[in-house]
């Protein structure tokens, strides 16, 4: 639950509905969870659209950019590192404001900016 909280309050910061300190709370949250593997990633995609569709969708846009540049799958824990870790992977998140903004030439950039190193985002 405290990760759904986070990722709710990340997917809020980035479209600009709530406070930085807000942000600073979950990620504090999600710094406690421990980050594994025990959901499927369509239910993970699923919730995000719930929250915010331009976080599916970017998140979606980010799976598949990993795919392709790194030559294998991205893993749920990896993706969940990704959207909570620090301030979140600048990719992911430039891909999530593109997508909120129906932006194609920046989903298009950032997608460049995916990383393969160390699952993706560290």
């Amino acid at each position: 639950m405290r990760a759904l909280l986070s990722l709710f309050t990340v997917c809020l910061v980035l479209l600009g509905l709530a406070p930085s300190a807000a942000l600073a709370q979950a990620i504090h949250a999600s710094q406690a969870t421990p980050v594994g593997d025990d959901m499927p990633m369509a239910d993970y995609l699923a919730l995000l659209a719930q929250i915010a569709p331009a976080a599916r969708d970017g998140a979606q846009a980010y799976l598949q950019a990993f795919q392709q540049r790194c030559g294998r799958a991205m893993r749920i824990a990896e993706l969940r590192r990704a959207m909570s870790e620090g301030d979140g992977d600048p990719a992911l998140m430039g891909l999530i404001r593109a997508s909120q903004l129906r932006n194609t030439p920046s989903l298009a950039q950032q997608a460049l900016r995916v990383r393969c190193d160390s699952g993706g985002y560290r």
